[in-house]
């Protein structure tokens, strides 16, 4: 009887510890669910759940302190927080892998999971791509051009599948500001470029409409520009205000040309294979995330390029003259720059543009400035 009585009590003992484990287990679960149902009321519910421990590589165009190492490093900080730091983003400044066009193929192989870039350096591979570089075709108005961007079909539906059949994804797109012309002589009319080599993205629509202005073009990497710039082996180049300040082009360059011909736009951009495998919570979570992020960083790329137009005109040392268009000066621009739009869309500049694309986007942007 005793043995029996100490053999009941052991398993009776086990049952119970075992119902005490499972009790302790449901009530972790349940915290857990807790905790993420709290987070999706912000967050969304597909994203929510356990998240598997990994590491993604996102890199970028630009250096630490930059827009678009700033915004990898802001979408780390979420990813972090929203998977209680199972999941780790590690974003690159430019350089660390590569050019851009290096950092592209990156991309394209799957060695990186996501990457921020331009779409003027995969304008060799998706002709559509280009359409960021035509001169005068988007809003003036960055504001209105981030609306154009967030909210477009044209792009977020249609040209997105044609990168796509290049393994790469564009999640969004959105704008770094309106670009910005230096040179040493000054530009103010189409004429002001004969004579001048200017330095573009690997883009043929760049090429052909710096060549209706009447200037030379390079393609060179913005790693060397400086010093091109410096030697006088480039005369020209444009970009937004906060990269022309924080690279330190205007040293170099006498004048800065306000001209508001396009935005600088960048995609964010994942490898598609990656992408489509992952957990539908884990793609729910970028997805998620990346819509977030939209918003902060057309905030982040204001504060930029309005500091950046500061310290250009508070640097003594190295004066700049600012040059601002004016709506005659810009119309002059545009009845040049308009027949390359049409060059473009007919396909005269580069095989394989879909014209579907150009004639939805240009009624999007009528849309939403109301032209």
């Amino acid at each position: 009887m005793i043995i029996f009585n100490k053999k009941y009590v052991l398993m009776l003992l086990a049952i119970l510890s075992l119902s005490f484990v499972l009790v302790a287990c449901g009530g972790e679960e349940g915290e857990d669910s807790t905790d993420n149902n709290e987070g999706s009321d912000n967050n969304g519910e597909e994203a929510s759940g356990e998240f598997d421990e990994a590491q993604w590589m996102f890199i970028t165009e630009e250096l630490k302190g930059e827009v678009q190492y700033e915004y990898a490093a802001e979408f780390a900080k979420r990813i972090d927080e929203k998977t209680n730091g199972a999941i780790e983003v590690v974003p690159y400044e430019y350089g660390a892998l590569g050019s851009e066009v290096d950092q592209a193929q990156s991309l394209q192989q799957g060695a990186v999971q996501l990457a921020v870039m331009s779409p003027g350096f995969t304008g060799g591979q998706v002709p559509d791509g280009q359409i960021f570089s035509l001169h005068y075709f988007f809003p003036a108005d960055p504001e209105q051009t981030q609306e154009v961007l967030t909210n477009s079909e044209a792009l977020n539906t249609d040209l997105r599948a044609k990168y796509e059949e290049h393994n790469i994804t564009p999640l969004a797109f959105w704008t770094e500001g309106a670009m910005a012309w230096t040179s040493n002589v000054g530009i103010e009319e189409p004429s002001d470029w004969e004579g001048l080599n200017t330095r573009v993205q690997e883009s043929p629509l760049m090429r052909e409409t710096y060549a209706a202005y009447g200037a030379t073009v390079q393609s060179i990497s913005w790693g060397e520009l400086y010093t091109a710039l410096d030697r006088e082996t480039v005369d020209a180049q444009e970009n937004p205000i906060f990269f022309i300040n924080s690279a330190s082009f205007y040293e170099v360059q006498d004048t800065l040309t306000i001209s508001n011909h396009n935005n600088y736009v960048a995609m964010t951009t994942v490898n598609t294979d990656w992408y489509n495998g992952l957990p539908e919570n884990e793609k729910a979570l970028i997805d998620e995330t990346v819509e977030e992020m939209q918003e902060w960083v057309f905030e982040e790329q204001k504060a930029q390029n309005e500091a950046g137009l500061e310290a250009i005109k508070a640097d003594t040392e190295n004066p700049t003259e600012i040059i601002e268009l004016t709506d005659e000066q810009i119309e002059a621009f545009k009845e040049v720059a308009l027949p390359v739009h049409e060059k473009y869309r007919n396909g005269e500049l580069t095989e394989g543009v879909d014209p579907a694309i150009y004639d939805k986007l240009k009624e999007e942007i009528a849309e939403v400035t109301g032209e």
